[in-house]
């Protein structure tokens, strides 16, 4: 793991979930997965837009041609868990269909332009996961 996710984690830890520069949040979660391949387990501090259904996080990683690890994790295992402020919470991650993927996909950039800016770098379509409590 990066000595900056380290360091986000343990803000995160230290702070009942909100975290300091450069993300001033309290929306983050830690989303904790196995390897699809290695079996190890893996935390991953990701941007949450919490809904009426769960949580929705953006398998962005950076604009990057490719999909983050932790989203083909969670094709292999979707039953996880997340830390969310204070709680940890069992949940089962799904990709968000195309439909509903539209709308929800302008919002966040909208809210978040970074992401706009991610979706301008790459080809690929960057998926949505909803993360359900179990």
């Amino acid at each position: 793991m990066s000595d900056f996710n380290s360091q986000i984690i343990e803000d995160f830890r230290a702070n009942g979930g909100y975290v300091g520069a450069p993300f001033h949040s309290d929306q983050l979660v830690l989303l904790h997965h196995v390897g699809a391949k290695s079996g190890e387990e893996r935390v991953s501090p990701l941007m949450s837009f919490p809904d009426e259904h769960g949580w929705v996080i953006v398998a962005s990683k950076g604009g990057a041609p490719t999909h983050p690890a932790w989203f083909h994790n969670l094709q292999a295992h979707p039953d996880t868990v997340i830390e969310y402020g204070t709680e940890t919470i069992p949940v089962r991650a799904s990709v968000i269909d195309d439909e509903e993927r539209a709308g929800r996909w302008e919002r966040i950039k909208q809210s978040n332009p970074g992401f706009a800016g991610y979706e301008k770098k790459t080809d690929r379509v960057i998926p949505l996961v909803r993360l359900t409590r179990r």
